[in-house]
């Protein structure tokens, strides 16, 4: 009886886990397509929480430190 009420448990807690993947999926859906569409990378940082980053940023930076320019030098327009 003890090992059937903690498989129970354990099932509604998977349940439960599913159901909140879904959601935050369902909730960043637009999102998420849209950033792929751009090429660009997307990290899931939590309910409803992403991080959205440009690989382009990755190569300026590298073309910046190839030059010899400072990364964290501030670019006049």
């Amino acid at each position: 009886m003890y090992v059937q009420s903690i498989n129970g448990i354990s099932g509604i807690k998977t349940r439960l886990a599913r159901l909140i993947d879904r959601a935050d999926d369902e909730l960043c859906m637009d999102q998420d397509e849209w950033a792929y569409r751009l090429g660009w990378t997307v990290e899931r940082t939590g309910f409803g929480a992403r991080r959205y980053r440009n690989p382009l940023f990755d190569l300026q930076k590298a073309e910046r430190i190839y030059a010899g320019g400072d990364v964290g030098e501030n670019v006049a327009a």
